[in-house]
């Protein structure tokens, strides 16, 4: 026999919350090793006994076998001298001096637990919320590490002795399932409306689901926060919610119980229905069936639908017992972010839902739905949430201190940066209401105190104007501002390493320029921390200033008034104050362009959101192929090279042509602008790879349209897929440029 040698192994990233221990010792008693396995603050730590082949075999399944949530990092092994101990067992959580946290996001509801579910034998039958180790809510529920029962949000939830059996026994997939529970055990669902409340599970079940087969908004309260829920084919309920909410135009999600229903409704690869049931569950846009038994008020003017599948065990009861699609949109005040506690959901969205659907299972912090669009064949996040963040990310080199990055007003996200690691907040959402600064100043605590890292400097937009600078002064940390656009590019470059040299166009709405006025058409080359301003769109001045984002006519008319055109559209008292340069700020935005272009077009004068504009002509524009309108391409006083939107009016002007290829030729002329432009770029700076950031480019017509267009000059083009393209991932391209300051 052979000799008996020792290894102690310690294995980090995403290792807590994933059922690694018994996955450890399940292949331990595989592999005849003798030993122990625990959890430590952020990591797994291993003493393992047994042949020098046995443990060999063991190092490499511990990483190759790994279970599917888990996502381990290097493992560290050493000799150790043998403790001689007999079998192998779980030990309690141990601390650790130095914390290497990685937290788990919140899991869908798994396979095994689903057919549980369904089976009327099960002990768990249609319990609204079975997990195990392989699913259920983690960083909505995690209060603390290490990663047990008393540093969850269902501590208070003393297990009956059936879960007490499964949760001690580590050969069963409950074996430290933290948030497990049972019907006898664990938390109930309540009914509440006017009229009517009911306690217990299948009766506050049957409650929500008469209210929504009557047309009722119920307001339901899942893994991460509330959803407000109608039925998706009614016109009178989706009309309901769209004037109480107020949401007049703005899409609405969808969730579907299944992929069946879903192929009725949207057309969808085998890859897109394969991502929207990857664990994440994420919305996903796809284009609809022009016959998709859905009421055309859940996405007005759109071509495409937000889609979801259910990912919590009480979504699959509520659609298998609807039995149809259920529109599935954030619990919240516009613009603030998602309820998560009863009582005050209950008084605040009291004027929206008709009823609720609450429970007594705490939800700990906020985590909104993530939102994914196909471009290019590969899907890219517009928005993370439940299910993919926190995101961890590595940093290329190690910070200085550590930093919180405060990202942007508009799709706030907030990125904890320390040594070599980074960690980008789930969605937060605008700054512009108490709450919405009262969760940034939750999710900043949150993230500090879980990862146990504080920060020491603050990283911020140069806008003097964002909600949270009050924060910013009252933290009494040293703060380090970063230039919007610098921000966009340097969020692009982190994501591919391998370009050392970019031309980088960032493309959005509206930012603060180094020349004060206000950017948004940019391209820049350089790298991280040495970004130079080469290329840009001839300004014009915004009548109105930021009103223009909600009123794309306030665009359209600065064009017609730049070129000496009448905008009679337009009052002849802003015509006079915009002559005379009062609240009409310089800028050189492209997103003020598509809105300018979509009033022109008469698809969208007045937004009800931001960005309608711009997605209402993409949608036009997706119908029909129209004629390209060449840009002038001129150096200016400065060098920069300014492209002319000038020749642009008369397309989007022409009667003759109809609104669709008015729209598509817009597209069309904005995408060989930029190619226009990074020719130049290259003829005088000789780098041949080009980034695309910027909300802009969440536009897959524009976008595809570049890409072909550039790659056919021969560029090496990206467009993130990891990071979102929009000002929420403005966090991580400030701490990118902290690092290269």
């Amino acid at each position: 026999m052979a000799e008996r040698t020792a290894r102690f192994i310690t294995i980090s990233g995403r290792v807590q919350g994933v059922g690694f221990r018994p996955f450890v010792y399940r292949l331990a008693r595989q592999y005849g090793i003798k030993g122990w396995v625990r959890n430590v603050n952020g990591a797994v730590e291993i003493h393992a006994e047994g042949a020098p082949a046995q443990l060999r075999q063991f190092g490499d399944a511990l990483l190759s076998d790994a279970p599917p949530l888990s996502a381990p990092g290097p493992l560290a092994m050493r000799e150790c001298a043998p403790e001689r101990v007999e079998g192998f067992s779980i030990l309690d959580s141990a601390a650790s001096c130095a914390a290497d946290i990685h937290l788990p996001t919140d899991g869908f509801v798994c396979a095994d637990c689903l057919a549980e579910l369904h089976d009327p034998a099960d002990r768990r039958h249609r319990y609204p919320f079975i997990n195990c180790t392989q699913c259920g809510p983690r960083y909505t529920l995690i209060t603390a590490l290490p990663y047990d029962r008393a540093n969850t949000a269902m501590r208070d939830f003393a297990l009956c002795p059936d879960c007490r059996r499964e949760y001690e026994n580590p050969l069963d997939r409950r074996f430290h399932a933290e948030p497990i529970a049972c019907p006898v055990c664990g938390p109930h669902l309540q009914f509440v409306s006017d009229d009517d409340a009911r306690d217990g599970d299948e009766a506050a079940l049957a409650g929500a689901v008469a209210a929504l087969r009557a047309g009722k908004i119920v307001a339901v309260k899942g893994v991460g926060g509330y959803h407000l829920l109608c039925d998706a084919a009614c016109d009178t309920a989706v009309a309901a919610l769209r004037a109480r909410k107020p949401r007049l135009a703005k899409p609405l999600a969808v969730m579907f119980r299944d992929p069946a229903m879903l192929r009725r409704a949207v057309e969808a690869t085998p890859e897109q229905e394969s991502f929207l049931a990857s664990p994440a569950r994420p919305i996903v846009l796809l284009p609809a069936r022009a016959d998709n038994g859905l009421s055309d008020l859940v996405a007005p003017g759109l071509a495409e639908i937000g889609c979801l599948l259910p990912y919590s065990p009480l979504h699959d009861l509520l659609l298998a017992d609807f039995g149809g699609p259920l529109v599935a949109t954030s619990g919240n005040l516009s613009g603030e972010p998602v309820l998560t506690d009863n009582a005050e959901a209950q008084g605040r969205l009291a004027h929206l839902a008709d009823a609720f659907l609450h429970h007594d299972r705490p939800i700990v912090r906020p985590a909104d739905d993530p939102v994914y669009r196909v471009i290019a064949g590969i899907p890219r996040p517009f928005r993370l949430g439940r299910g993919n963040a926190p995101l961890e990310l590595d940093l290329p080199v190690a910070l200085p201190e550590p930093v919180l990055a405060l990202g942007s007003h508009m799709k706030n996200t907030l990125c904890l940066a320390w040594g070599v690691r980074a960690i980008v907040s789930p969605h937060i959402g605008e700054l512009g209401t108490a709450r919405s600064l009262d969760t940034l100043a939750q999710v900043a605590a949150d993230l500090q105190r879980l990862y146990q890292v504080r920060a020491t400097r603050l990283l911020v937009d140069r806008h003097p104007g964002y909600g949270y600078r009050r924060y910013a002064r009252d933290s009494g940390l040293n703060v380090f501002e970063v230039w919007h656009h610098h921000a966009h590019a340097s969020a692009l470059a982190w994501e591919f390493p391998d370009i050392p040299e970019w031309i980088a166009f960032a493309w959005d709405g509206v930012g603060l320029g180094e020349d004060g006025t206000l950017w948004g058409g940019e391209a820049f080359t350089g790298a991280p921390g040495r970004w130079r301003r080469a290329a840009a769109f001839r300004p014009f001045h915004l009548p109105g200033g930021d009103k223009a984002g909600r009123e794309p006519w306030r665009a359209a008319a600065a064009l017609l008034w730049e070129t000496g055109q009448a905008a009679p559209f337009a009052p002849d008292a802003l015509h006079q104050a915009w002559s005379r340069r009062l609240n009409s700020p310089s800028s050189s935005a492209a997103g003020r362009l598509f809105d300018a272009a979509a009033a022109l077009c008469g698809v969208c004068s007045q937004a009800s959101f931001e960005g309608e504009g711009p997605m209402r002509l993409e949608a036009e524009a997706s119908a029909a192929a129209g004629p390209a309108v060449a840009l002038p391409l001129e150096r200016d006083a400065a060098g920069i090279w300014r492209s002319d939107w000038a020749p642009l009016l008369s397309l989007l002007r022409d009667d003759a042509l109809s609104v669709a290829k008015r729209a598509a030729g817009f597209h069309l002329s904005m995408a060989q602008a930029l190619v226009d432009q990074a020719l130049q770029l290259r003829e005088q700076s000789g780098i041949g790879a080009v980034g695309l950031t910027g909300g802009a480019f969440q536009n897959r017509l524009l976008a595809e349209a570049v890409i072909g267009r550039l790659e056919a000059a021969g560029f090496i083009v990206r467009l993130p897929r990891r990071i979102p393209v929009n000002d929420a991932g403005l966090s991580l391209g400030q701490v990118i440029e902290f690092i290269h300051s």
